[in-house]
Protein backbone atom coordinates (compact mmCIF):
# COMPACT_ATOMS: atom_id res chain seq x y z
CA UNK A 1 0.00 0.00 0.00
CA UNK A 2 1.31 3.64 -0.82
CA UNK A 3 0.92 6.53 1.53
CA UNK A 4 -1.11 9.46 -0.19
CA UNK A 5 0.96 12.36 -1.60
CA UNK A 6 -1.34 15.13 0.08
CA UNK A 7 -3.15 14.97 3.00
CA UNK A 8 -7.09 16.16 2.77
CA UNK A 9 -6.10 19.66 4.01
CA UNK A 10 -3.56 19.34 1.17
CA UNK A 11 -5.91 18.38 -1.47
CA UNK A 12 -8.42 20.63 -0.49
CA UNK A 13 -5.54 23.55 -0.64
CA UNK A 14 -4.98 22.79 -4.02
CA UNK A 15 -8.65 22.89 -5.17
CA UNK A 16 -8.82 25.93 -3.30
CA UNK A 17 -6.02 27.46 -5.10
CA UNK A 18 -7.09 26.01 -8.51
CA UNK A 19 -10.78 27.26 -8.46
CA UNK A 20 -9.23 31.13 -7.35
CA UNK A 21 -6.93 30.89 -10.33
CA UNK A 22 -9.18 29.57 -12.80
CA UNK A 23 -11.94 32.17 -11.67
CA UNK A 24 -8.82 35.01 -12.22
CA UNK A 25 -8.59 34.10 -15.34
CA UNK A 26 -12.41 34.23 -16.60
CA UNK A 27 -12.42 37.81 -15.13
CA UNK A 28 -9.21 38.70 -16.78
CA UNK A 29 -10.51 37.73 -19.86
CA UNK A 30 -14.08 40.01 -19.62
CA UNK A 31 -14.17 43.41 -20.96
CA UNK A 32 -13.99 46.47 -18.90
CA UNK A 33 -17.41 47.52 -18.86
CA UNK A 34 -17.95 51.70 -20.11
CA UNK A 35 -18.85 53.99 -17.75
CA UNK A 36 -22.46 54.94 -17.10
CA UNK A 37 -24.51 57.92 -18.99
CA UNK A 38 -27.68 58.99 -16.97
CA UNK A 39 -30.71 61.06 -18.43
CA UNK A 40 -33.92 62.14 -15.93
CA UNK A 41 -36.58 63.31 -16.63
CA UNK A 42 -38.72 64.38 -13.21
CA UNK A 43 -38.44 61.65 -11.12
CA UNK A 44 -37.45 58.63 -13.95
CA UNK A 45 -33.68 58.11 -14.62
CA UNK A 46 -32.15 55.21 -16.79
CA UNK A 47 -28.52 54.39 -17.22
CA UNK A 48 -26.59 52.40 -19.62
CA UNK A 49 -23.42 51.72 -20.57
CA UNK A 50 -21.96 52.78 -24.19
CA UNK A 51 -24.06 51.16 -27.10
CA UNK A 52 -20.88 51.72 -29.31
CA UNK A 53 -17.42 51.61 -27.97
CA UNK A 54 -14.03 50.81 -29.28
CA UNK A 55 -11.23 51.97 -27.09
CA UNK A 56 -10.32 54.01 -29.44
CA UNK A 57 -11.43 56.46 -32.22
CA UNK A 58 -15.07 55.59 -33.77
CA UNK A 59 -15.56 55.88 -37.72
CA UNK A 60 -18.16 57.93 -39.33
CA UNK A 61 -19.57 55.01 -40.44
CA UNK A 62 -20.04 53.25 -37.25
CA UNK A 63 -21.26 56.62 -35.47
CA UNK A 64 -24.26 57.07 -37.49
CA UNK A 65 -24.61 53.38 -37.16
CA UNK A 66 -25.08 54.25 -33.28
CA UNK A 67 -26.84 57.04 -34.01
CA UNK A 68 -29.76 55.57 -35.93
CA UNK A 69 -30.18 52.09 -34.31
CA UNK A 70 -32.67 52.11 -32.12
CA UNK A 71 -32.07 48.32 -30.50
CA UNK A 72 -30.83 48.40 -26.60
CA UNK A 73 -31.79 52.10 -26.13
CA UNK A 74 -32.78 52.68 -22.70
CA UNK A 75 -36.27 54.78 -23.00
CA UNK A 76 -37.79 57.53 -20.39
CA UNK A 77 -41.04 59.00 -20.20
CA UNK A 78 -40.61 63.17 -21.58
CA UNK A 79 -43.62 65.50 -20.66
CA UNK A 80 -43.31 68.90 -22.76
CA UNK A 81 -41.49 71.47 -20.68
CA UNK A 82 -40.34 68.77 -18.03
CA UNK A 83 -36.59 69.55 -17.41
CA UNK A 84 -34.17 66.93 -19.44
CA UNK A 85 -30.66 66.10 -17.37
CA UNK A 86 -27.80 64.18 -18.34
CA UNK A 87 -24.93 63.09 -16.77
CA UNK A 88 -21.81 61.43 -17.44
CA UNK A 89 -19.17 59.20 -14.84
CA UNK A 90 -16.43 61.39 -14.67
CA UNK A 91 -14.12 58.88 -16.71
CA UNK A 92 -15.84 60.11 -19.59
CA UNK A 93 -14.28 63.31 -19.30
CA UNK A 94 -11.30 62.76 -17.89
CA UNK A 95 -7.79 63.52 -20.03
CA UNK A 96 -9.28 66.35 -22.20
CA UNK A 97 -12.10 64.61 -23.50
CA UNK A 98 -15.97 65.71 -23.95
CA UNK A 99 -19.27 64.78 -24.31
CA UNK A 100 -22.13 66.46 -26.36
CA UNK A 101 -25.94 65.27 -26.68
CA UNK A 102 -27.49 64.68 -29.86
CA UNK A 103 -31.11 64.58 -30.53
CA UNK A 104 -32.35 62.17 -33.71
CA UNK A 105 -28.57 62.64 -35.07
CA UNK A 106 -28.16 66.52 -34.56
CA UNK A 107 -26.28 67.70 -31.94
CA UNK A 108 -28.00 69.96 -29.38
CA UNK A 109 -25.25 71.03 -27.33
CA UNK A 110 -21.82 72.25 -27.35
CA UNK A 111 -18.80 69.49 -26.51
CA UNK A 112 -18.63 69.86 -22.72
CA UNK A 113 -16.03 68.72 -20.06
CA UNK A 114 -18.78 69.09 -17.56
CA UNK A 115 -20.41 65.41 -16.21
CA UNK A 116 -23.93 67.03 -15.80
CA UNK A 117 -25.92 69.26 -17.86
CA UNK A 118 -29.98 70.73 -17.16
CA UNK A 119 -32.30 72.05 -19.63
CA UNK A 120 -35.46 72.97 -17.86
CA UNK A 121 -38.70 73.37 -20.01
CA UNK A 122 -37.28 72.81 -22.79
CA UNK A 123 -39.14 71.22 -25.42
CA UNK A 124 -37.18 68.25 -27.24
CA UNK A 125 -40.22 67.65 -28.94
CA UNK A 126 -41.51 71.02 -30.52
CA UNK A 127 -41.95 71.23 -34.32
CA UNK A 128 -42.00 74.73 -34.83
CA UNK A 129 -45.86 74.56 -36.14
CA UNK A 130 -44.33 71.56 -38.94
CA UNK A 131 -47.13 68.95 -38.75
CA UNK A 132 -47.49 66.53 -35.60
CA UNK A 133 -44.75 65.56 -33.04
CA UNK A 134 -43.44 62.29 -33.55
CA UNK A 135 -44.13 59.76 -30.57
CA UNK A 136 -40.74 59.15 -29.69
CA UNK A 137 -36.88 60.61 -30.02
CA UNK A 138 -33.59 59.05 -30.27
CA UNK A 139 -31.06 60.81 -27.75
CA UNK A 140 -27.47 60.08 -27.82
CA UNK A 141 -24.54 61.29 -25.79
CA UNK A 142 -21.51 61.22 -27.71
CA UNK A 143 -18.04 61.33 -26.32
CA UNK A 144 -15.18 62.95 -27.93
CA UNK A 145 -11.64 62.98 -27.97
CA UNK A 146 -9.59 66.19 -27.93
CA UNK A 147 -9.40 66.76 -30.82
CA UNK A 148 -13.20 65.90 -31.56
CA UNK A 149 -13.40 62.62 -33.13
CA UNK A 150 -15.99 60.30 -31.89
CA UNK A 151 -15.42 57.87 -29.31
CA UNK A 152 -18.32 56.63 -27.55
CA UNK A 153 -21.81 56.64 -27.93
CA UNK A 154 -24.59 55.69 -25.52
CA UNK A 155 -28.45 55.63 -26.93
CA UNK A 156 -31.20 56.74 -25.29
CA UNK A 157 -35.15 57.18 -26.16
CA UNK A 158 -36.76 59.92 -25.24
CA UNK A 159 -41.18 58.76 -25.57
CA UNK A 160 -43.55 61.35 -25.53
CA UNK A 161 -46.12 61.57 -22.52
Amino acid sequence: MTAPLFSGRGRRSVAALGAVSAGLLLLSACDKPTPLATVTVGTSSVSTEAACSDGKELSMDKVQECLTDLKGAKTVEYGRGDTLRMGVEPEVVEDGKKWQAVLDGQPITEPSSNTYRSFPGADVFATGGQGEAPASKKLNIVQVGEDGKPLAVWAFNLKLK
